[in-house]
């Protein structure tokens, strides 16, 4: 029933706002910030095997990160783990997953995600995911998921709906994409979010092959010319050697702007499932069980006295934590490195900002 039904994987990014616990050598979709036992990408495949065979999960990453999935992942096939030796944002991810799919089966539909996201009511979940997968397998549409918003969120980008061009598909409803908005100010988070008009952008998309990829030929030409030109190559030994020529040539560029914000055909399925892409620690805290005291505690054993609204988070065990009189605090202690800072995401920022974090590069 889903043989020609994919599920393409991004999971090349370093997760930088979860520093000092993400690091590029382990970024945060390789770890289990949550306490589940699983790490994102974990939780992603497991998700996604549930209406999915393990052979139509495709995961990108970045070349380092090689040795990394194939621990974590040790059932996804070798040909389905594809390599960027560059960061190049979504475009190239996506085409580079697409020209390669479509050499295999030129009739797939598939779903692309965000391998760092948490996903609440998996069953409305997937029965999204399968709506909009069975939908799309018979329209040249584009589609992505939005997210009723529940606040005036700075951290997410927004889509706009046209309430008047709409569709009823088996109980969800799509509407036609007037516009897409990067993440805004606070005031202007409020105004969107009070017009009743705009949605979460949750990064997730749902297409053919097809259609994708005539739309990335006509916006994106150079990038669909690249990674068309070396069709032969896929599913080869050259494959890779010839995938990291055309990373060194082509443009960074993401999938939104590069193609959903100027087609007409995209569409958006407003869902109704509970998610997040935990961005920064203060959307962790927002989403996590929390004490009496509403402190999100992460650790071995601790001793907290005095301690309110914090994140107390430790990745070694065997460490006692030992914290007192802090309210609205991060205290956040790996092998090499004690953070210990105001808990809101401007504030982090600002912490980062004075160290010059991006020139330390052994805590990188």
């Amino acid at each position: 029933m889903n043989a020609n039904k994919y599920c393409i994987i991004m999971a090349g990014g370093v997760g930088s706002r979860f520093w000092p616990i993400s690091r590029n050598s382990v970024p945060k979709q390789f770890l289990d910030i949550m306490g589940t036992g699983r790490s994102f990408l974990q939780n992603t495949v497991d998700r996604f095997k549930k209406i999915l065979p393990i052979e139509n999960i495709i995961i990108v990453s970045s070349i380092q990160y090689k040795e990394l999935i194939k621990e974590q992942v040790p059932e996804i096939l070798d040909e389905n783990i594809l390599l960027e030796n560059r960061k190049r944002n979504t475009a190239p991810c996506i085409a580079y997953a697409t020209y390669k799919l479509y050499k295999k089966d030129p009739n797939a539909c598939v779903v692309v995600s965000p391998s760092d996201h948490l996903i609440l009511n998996e069953d409305i979940f997937l029965d999204t995911i399968q709506t909009v997968l069975n939908y799309a397998q018979d329209t040249n549409e584009l589609f992505t998921l939005g997210i009723k918003p529940t606040r005036p969120e700075t951290q997410y980008g927004y889509i706009q709906t046209d309430k008047e061009h709409f569709k009823k598909i088996n109980g969800h409803t799509t509407y036609q994409v007037k516009t897409f908005t990067e993440k805004p100010n606070k005031e202007m988070a409020k105004v969107l979010y009070e017009s009743g008009e705009f949605l979460w952008n949750s990064g997730i998309f749902i297409w053919k092959l097809e259609s994708i990829k005539k739309e990335m030929e006509e916006h994106l030409s150079d990038i669909a010319q690249s990674f068309r030109d070396i069709t032969p190559y896929y599913y080869t030994a050259e494959e890779q050697e010839r995938v990291d020529d055309v990373y060194e040539v082509i443009n960074g560029i993401s999938i939104d702007y590069g193609v959903m914000e100027k087609t007409s055909k995209t569409w958006v399925f407003e869902a109704s499932f509970d998610w997040s892409d935990l961005g920064t620690w203060d959307s962790l805290y927002a989403q996590s069980m929390k004490d009496d005291c509403e402190n999100l505690i992460k650790c071995g054993e601790s001793m907290i006295e005095g301690v309110e609204k914090s994140i107390i988070m430790s990745n070694e065990k065997d460490k006692l934590m030992i914290v007192k009189g802090l309210k609205d605090y991060m205290v956040i202690s790996t092998k090499d490195v004690l953070m210990i800072c105001p808990r809101q995401d401007k504030e982090f920022k600002a912490v980062l900002a004075d160290l010059g974090i991006n020139n330390l590069t052994k805590y990188q």
